[in-house]
């Protein structure tokens, strides 16, 4: 791995939790994800599954973690299954984790090759009564492929129908969304090689660039800091390619006069970071895009200050929505009637501003969070407004990362990131 080694006491922290909230007598199962096919003998990179990293800190194919707090027998009550490494794949692949190397990457003692995985976990089940299955039931997730998790789940249904299940995300969904002061680090490295990338990128952008030199000007910073690369797909939005919410084309020319919309985050040992920064292409805002501009980091400053503890997502939102149509009735887009006849499920300031001001993240960019529980100290959101606004050919979003504090305000973990219109019209024109 490209990121240095997390210290393994994270990882024994994070297995305590789960196994706390655990029943009597159960057991917990966590699979890698595949190696995904493309045609012929090409694959994807491999990536990870967050919850059995999460829990184990190993990044590497064919792994599985087994959890048995009750177990009769010291050695079963947390186990690695791991592909058998030999001199073969150290040749062909790069070494893999040995049992050695397992124990100090994850803090398990008990690690067996994954071609035992069958016959230990028989006997594990003769001494347990419930089994918690790992699936995914993040709010966003859309799973038209069948996982290595799913076929394991499947394969267990068919072979122990007599025992109980419980499911593991909802768990899962509460402690992730926690992090612990290592996790917060990890995070704030990915925001700092971010914001490496984003200082070059002010010094590289003018008029008659292309979107994906840019992009290759990100990567190249997030790589040479260790990152394996962005932590979600790009977005490089010229001019009106801003007012496309997921725009990830990244193909077209930058021109004169134009805003030119980054979202972009770094990833540092699968932890994301997640950055939206608009910047003029030539280097000096108009008046117009200033006015717009200044009312979006409005926003974003209010927002963040009611990111505390006790608070909920989604009055939260409701709140939002009343300082963005201030900001946009200021700005001319809408007027009083326009408020007055809203529709309130679709409220007249979303016309401009149409998606949500903050999500969790961590591990995954979209991360775990119970969106219906109240917001708790150390968990990190996005702060994320935006105007966009086709007829005037642009559109604008700031984006920064917070985690919430015990007290006061959140902590921004994007302070260094240059955001506000002096700094940022300095840099381009230095």
């Amino acid at each position: 791995m490209k990121y240095h080694q997390i210290d393994r006491d994270l990882f024994i922290k994070n297995r305590s939790k789960f196994t706390a909230q655990m029943k009597p007598k159960s057991v917990a199962v966590f699979n890698s994800n595949d190696i995904y096919p493309v045609s012929a003998d090409s694959t994807l990179p491999f990536a990870q599954h967050r919850d059995i990293f999460y829990l184990s800190g190993v990044d590497q194919e064919e792994s599985i973690l087994l959890l048995f707090p009750d177990a009769p027998y010291e050695n079963l009550k947390e186990i690695l299954f791991l592909k058998e490494t030999n001199e073969h794949i150290a040749v062909w692949e790069g070494e893999k984790l040995t049992k050695e190397r397992a124990f100090e990457v994850s803090g398990i003692r008990t690690v067996i090759w994954l071609q035992d995985f069958h016959k230990t976990l028989k006997e594990i089940m003769a001494y347990a009564e419930t089994m918690y299955i790992n699936t995914n039931e993040h709010y966003r997730a859309t799973i038209e492929t069948e996982t290595r998790e799913a076929r394991f789940i499947k394969w267990w249904k068919e072979n122990y129908p007599a025992h109980k299940v419980e499911k593991s995300n909802p768990i899962l969904q509460r402690i992730r969304s926690i992090k612990e002061s290592e996790e917060l680090d990890l995070i704030q490295n990915a925001c700092t090689i971010t914001e490496k990338g984003f200082r070059r990128v002010l010094s590289f952008v003018k008029p008659n660039v292309t979107e994906y030199e840019i992009e290759a000007e990100f990567a190249h910073e997030f790589l040479r800091n260790r990152s394996k690369g962005f932590a979600y797909t790009p977005i490089i939005a010229s001019g009106n390619n801003a007012n496309v919410l997921h725009y990830i084309e990244n193909n077209q020319q930058c021109k004169a006069g134009d805003l030119l919309l980054l979202d972009v985050g770094a990833e540092y040992a699968n932890y994301s970071s997640d950055m939206t920064r608009t910047i003029p292409v030539s280097g000096r805002f108009s008046d117009r895009q200033k006015e717009v501009y200044n009312a979006v980091l409005r926003v974003k400053n209010e927002a963040t200050k009611m990111l505390v503890p006790g608070n909920f997502w989604k009055q939260y939102h409701v709140e939002v929505g009343k300082i963005m149509t201030s900001e946009l009735l200021g700005l001319g887009l809408i007027d009083k009637a326009d408020v007055q006849n809203e529709n309130p499920d679709w409220p007249a300031y979303k016309k401009y501003f149409m998606h949500g001001t903050s999500h969790h993240m961590g591990l995954d960019t979209h991360d775990y969070g119970l969106l219906y529980e109240p917001m708790q100290a150390n968990m990190v959101f996005t702060v994320e407004p935006g105007i966009y606004i086709p007829a005037e050919g642009f559109g604008i979003r700031l984006e920064d990362d917070v985690v919430i504090q015990e007290k006061g305000e959140p902590f921004n973990l994007m302070r260094n990131i240059p955001i506000e219109v002096e700094e940022i019209e300095s840099l381009m024109n230095a």
